[in-house]
């Protein structure tokens, strides 16, 4: 049975959330009573592409370098963007991680996407939930973790970071004035590394 047209308008229609929404997702059209199949309709036409899984733009629209924060933001509600992702958003330090780090709560399934790459740390408790700094990246909130929580956040999981990489961000996050004594500490102390940064805190300080 020949699948039934897609009327004009509702093209029109979709085309025009599009233009408002840089990352126009299924449920978008879901709010406003529009039918997804035209998404498929669109891409087919060239009027859409397909960003991501789920994840569609205007085509050749110009997104910001953080666009794969925002595509998974869309897709893991749950998540804050956090450690390596954090420190490149809020230009600290030198890294350019590939993945996106994204912290989720412990009971949470680990997102499974074809791309962007992500890279899970697993947090609960006041260390997920304190120090959130939402952010606009191409019409997405994204919630990001603020700088002392990013570094606080670095030296707790220096492990999987490697300690050069937290003193790197706490010395330049200081020397940027992006840092007070008084949020990293409020921070460290929430992480559980006061007593790991005390002696890192004293020597930027001095």
């Amino acid at each position: 049975m020949p699948s039934r047209p897609v009327p004009a308008t509702q093209e029109h229609a979709v085309l025009e959330l599009a233009k408002c929404s840089p990352l126009l997702r299924a449920r978008d059209l879901t709010e406003h009573s529009l039918p997804t199949v035209v998404l498929s309709r669109l891409v087919a036409a060239g009027k859409l592409e397909r960003v991501a899984r789920g994840v569609y733009s205007l085509p050749a629209r110009q997104l910001s370098e953080h666009r794969s924060l925002a595509e998974v933001c869309l897709r893991v509600p749950q998540g804050v963007v956090c450690l390596l992702s954090a420190l490149r958003v809020h230009e600290i330090g030198t890294q350019a991680p590939f993945e996106v780090w994204i912290a989720i709560p412990h009971h949470s399934p680990a997102p499974r996407l074809d791309q962007p790459a992500v890279r899970v740390v697993r947090m609960s408790g006041p260390s997920l939930t304190e120090g959130i700094e939402p952010m606009t990246i191409d019409g997405v909130k994204v919630p990001v973790f603020n700088v002392a929580k990013t570094v606080a956040d670095c030296f707790k999981f220096r492990n999987k970071i490697g300690l050069d990489v937290a003193l790197e961000a706490l010395r330049d996050g200081w020397s940027q004035r992006k840092l007070t004594m008084d949020a990293i500490w409020h921070y460290a102390t929430i992480d559980r590394v006061a007593n790991v940064m005390r002696p890192y805190l004293q020597s930027v300080t001095a």
